[in-house]
């Protein structure tokens, strides 16, 4: 690597300095708030199955609607029958675990989300997640 400064970039650098133009500070968030739309869905008392189901048509149907953060309420499992069935794994089948997974192996949903979080605890905390959806390009 050459030590040699061009003149483009000496010259360049100069209009810099005498700029008084300011660079974003990267260490403050920006002031601009992102606005979202929200739904949510409340999936207690649902059986695995019909909970995967219902969740993806809740998303295709949220994407549709351009709505752009979903809240997933699955409970914490505190109330799950699966301890009582030796052949059901106590974490696994919890809505809380599965859900996210069923999502998360679906490529049909996964192309229209860009995230998947855990929720704040305004929101459901440990027995909740957000879902942030893609902007939906299609014209309708």
């Amino acid at each position: 690597m050459s030590n040699d400064i061009s003149e483009k970039d000496k010259k360049d650098w100069e209009t810099f300095i005498s700029s008084d133009e300011k660079l974003p500070n990267k260490d403050f968030k920006s002031s601009k708030q992102k606005f979202f739309k929200v739904k949510s869905i409340d999936l207690h008392g649902y059986t695995l199955e019909a909970a995967n189901n219902k969740i993806e048509d809740f998303i295709y149907q949220s994407y549709r609607e351009k709505i752009n953060k979903l809240v997933v309420v699955t409970g914490k499992g505190l109330h799950s029958q699966n301890e009582k069935d030796p052949y059901v794994s106590k974490d696994l089948s919890i809505l809380k675990y599965s859900v996210p997974e069923f999502i998360k192996n679906n490529k049909g949903l996964m192309n229209i989300i860009n995230e998947i979080k855990d929720a704040n605890i305004e929101d459901g905390g440990d027995g909740a997640f957000y879902i942030f959806l893609k902007k939906n390009k299609i014209i309708e």
